[in-house]
């Protein structure tokens, strides 16, 4: 990938003229042409069967169409794989929030038994990289991978006859009674934050008989205060290709999902208090899918 075509979808997406990339990991073609390959190499699993591509797909903005991708000797995981599109503005990572920084990130799921379990000097040794080198050249390749210069950013850059007037009415909801953006802060439609939507909330089902979470989401792993049931909050860009939806990939459409918030959320002790019910209607709903299909960008990279 040529570094000018960074450069030049970086602008039109909103987010500043430069990445933000670390003092220690300046990004070079070199260190992503090593991190891709990486990124699709299989010996960093255990049984030499799973790579980063295996539950991040670039053909579809990096993820995968099941709800939780299968590991090393058909293990489960536990969450969705989310979009890598756009982490270089990322300032935590996992649905957790466990890691601070890309490069803490990328070898998290080499270590992890239900994904890769591969020890770190055991992965090096394979590939013939030092554990530092690996992460740095992961973590650059991620950064590399952006999505931008969408209908919708071109629409705020004024080129108005780009949406229609059904987008247009899910842009305006979106900003306004729909309280999307409470969260999914533009330009990149996340604030980085956890919150508690209450889908990790079972209600009044074993083994407690008042309701349990499925998943503590950041609790267990953040001194996030509230962090029980929360988990981050998604990046809407691409959101049209990185179905099934949610933590747990439970939602299988966009649908689902306002008809989820438009509930409010589900009902739980540590529900985020900005959740509440939003009487959408069908042509509320309507708008505001067609509006989040505005969001699919182009890519500077030539993994896509």
């Amino acid at each position: 990938m040529k570094l000018l075509a960074l450069a030049a979808l970086v602008i039109p997406l909103g987010l500043g003229t430069l990445l933000p990339v670390p003092a220690d990991n300046p990004v070079t073609p070199e260190k992503i042409a090593l991190g891709r390959a990486l990124f699709s190499d299989t010996r960093l699993s255990r049984d030499g069967t799973i790579a980063c591509t295996s539950c991040h797909d670039p053909q579809r903005a990096f993820t995968k169409p099941e709800a939780v991708s299968p590991g090393v000797f058909g293990r489960r995981g536990r969450r969705n794989s989310p979009t890598v599109l756009n982490r270089a503005w990322g300032r935590v990572f996992f649905w957790d929030g466990r890691a601070a920084t890309l490069e803490a990130q990328v070898l998290m799921p080499i270590v992890d038994p239900n994904e890769m379990d591969l020890p770190l000097d055991e992965a090096s040794r394979r590939v013939g990289v030092p554990v530092d080198e690996m992460a740095r050249a992961l973590a650059t390749f991620i950064r590399a991978q952006l999505s931008g210069n969408s209908r919708f950013d071109r629409y705020v850059r004024g080129e108005r006859t780009l949406l229609t007037l059904e987008e247009q009415n899910g842009l305006r909801l979106f900003r306004g009674r729909g309280m999307c953006t409470v969260c999914h802060e533009e330009p990149n439609f996340t604030d980085e934050q956890l919150h508690n939507t209450g889908v990790a909330w079972s209600s009044g089902r074993r083994p407690a008989p008042g309701g349990h979470f499925l998943d503590e989401g950041g609790a267990p792993t953040t001194d996030v205060p509230g962090a029980r049931g929360a988990f981050k909050t998604p990046t809407l860009r691409d959101v049209e290709r990185t179905a099934p939806y949610m933590h747990d990939g439970s939602m299988a459409t966009l649908d689902e999902v306002l008809d989820f918030y438009g509930r409010g959320g589900r009902a739980n002790p540590f529900l985020d208090r900005d959740l509440q019910p939003l009487g959408l209607s069908d042509e509320d709903k309507r708008a505001l899918v067609s509006f989040l299909k505005t969001l699919s960008g182009e890519a500077a990279s030539d993994t896509r």
